[in-house]
């Protein structure tokens, strides 16, 4: 018994160590993978030259991509829950190798739109699966194991358009083919990652099934506490829709910036928001998770109001501070929302990853076409006040997750 016991040291309502070795792999995979999705907004300055695109048209690019990324995303965590599949991971990278290819070699508005389809469905077996893959692993210290899952994912986020301002703006829309080398590695590491997982299923069936704690909260708060997270996630994501789709362009406009010296800007931005995913993973599990979703979102408030009526330097240092404070709430929301719902951690995941990309993509098509009509400034002296919605997480219950810990 103890042998199977030692094979299910990561599992999250079994009480031993946290397993770095795979919470690392699958964070380093979530890099990976969000480096390449994070490639495609970066490359929309070319497009937009090169197809004579609008910023209608951009926003519907970002649109398709999100929606094809989020839509799926319920229904693969629900199957996961049900009918775990170890190797869906890899089998998913294999969608975004694809995708890319023919990303690089596109040159339709409609070819484009089914090349970001294609890496957005990847995207949506990924997630859910290589979440609970994290919370499996957690031993208990849910809120850093989903941050250090996170974090990836953001880091990528933040090196994609450095990436695309070193070799893409130089080299054109072919050399986003490069990129398939990372879509192959993932893949092989998560063929390893998936030998984990089916012996951790494996163990698991050995002995019986392993019981599942109870949220303590009755059915109607738990419905309350899911709409108010819901809102979070609206107000988080629209904002941020806004940030990395346009932020390029309103220096550009503003302060006659370069395409590439823009990027470098988005850059810090997104570099910021990686580091606040991972602090905000520390709090949630010290401080509780519903104090970090508050202090995340209205916290950024000030911040985001006074960013358009800056100077230049004033712009970036503001920008860093958004990042950093903004983006510390994910993690807390995710975990938060998996204590309410702890025998459907699968599904809860790909509800709030696919609300993260559903939501982006349709505030970046919303920006965009407010930007046709009243500006690029425009837009970011109105999507500056969507954090001030933080505030209506002071009504989200207390819980006691699954290790003690308030939330």
């Amino acid at each position: 018994m103890r042998h199977i016991l030692n094979k299910l040291k990561g599992h999250p309502h079994v009480k031993a160590e946290t397993t770095y070795g795979i919470l690392f792999a699958v964070g380093f995979c979530h890099l990976l993978n969000d480096m390449i999705q994070s490639v495609i907004p970066a490359m929309y300055p070319i497009l937009k030259a090169n197809l004579g695109l609008t910023f209608a048209q951009i926003g519907v690019i970002t649109l398709v991509f999100q929606l094809t990324s989020s839509i799926f995303q319920p229904f693969v965590g629900r199957y996961a829950d049900r009918h775990p599949q170890p190797y869906s991971l890899s089998a998913g990278m294999c969608f975004t190798l694809a995708g890319l290819l023919a990303l690089a070699f596109s040159s339709h508005f409609l070819t484009i739109l089914l090349a970001v389809a294609i890496v957005g469905c990847g995207s949506s077996v990924f997630h859910p699966e290589a979440s609970r893959v994290a919370q499996m692993a957690s031993g208990g210290r849910k809120s850093l194991a989903q941050s250090i899952f996170q974090v990836g994912g953001n880091g990528g986020s933040a090196v994609g358009p450095l990436l695309a301002a070193l070799v893409i703006l130089p080299y054109g829309q072919h050399a986003v083919g490069w990129f398939a080398v990372a879509a192959l590695l993932a893949s092989v590491i998560l063929v390893r990652v998936g030998s984990w997982y089916s012996l951790m299923l494996s163990g698991m069936e050995r002995l019986g099934g392993v019981r599942r704690a109870a949220c303590r909260l009755s059915e109607g708060r738990v419905r309350w506490a899911l709409a108010i997270l819901v809102v979070m996630i609206f107000s988080k994501y629209f904002f941020n829709a806004c940030m990395t789709s346009y932020f390029t362009f309103f220096l550009i406009e503003k302060f006659g910036l370069t395409v590439q010296a823009s990027q470098f800007c988005l850059f810090a931005y997104l570099a910021a928001f990686a580091a606040g995913t991972l602090l905000g993973g520390f709090m949630g599990d010290r401080y509780g998770r519903k104090y970090v979703i508050l202090f995340s979102i209205l916290g950024a408030a000030p911040f985001t109001l006074a960013l358009p009526y800056l100077n230049l330097f004033w712009t970036l240092v503001m920008s860093v501070l958004i990042g950093l404070v903004i983006s510390s709430a994910f993690s807390a929301i995710v975990v938060y929302a998996t204590d309410l719902k702890p025998d459907k951690v699968g599904m809860i995941a790909g509800v709030f990853f696919g609300l993260m990309f559903g939501l982006g993509g349709i505030g970046s098509a919303f920006f965009g076409w407010m930007a046709d009509i009243a500006g690029i400034e425009f837009v970011f002296r109105v999507s500056t006040w969507l954090p001030l919605l933080g505030v209506i997480a002071v009504f989200l219950p207390d819980i006691k997750p699954t290790g003690g810990k308030r939330g």
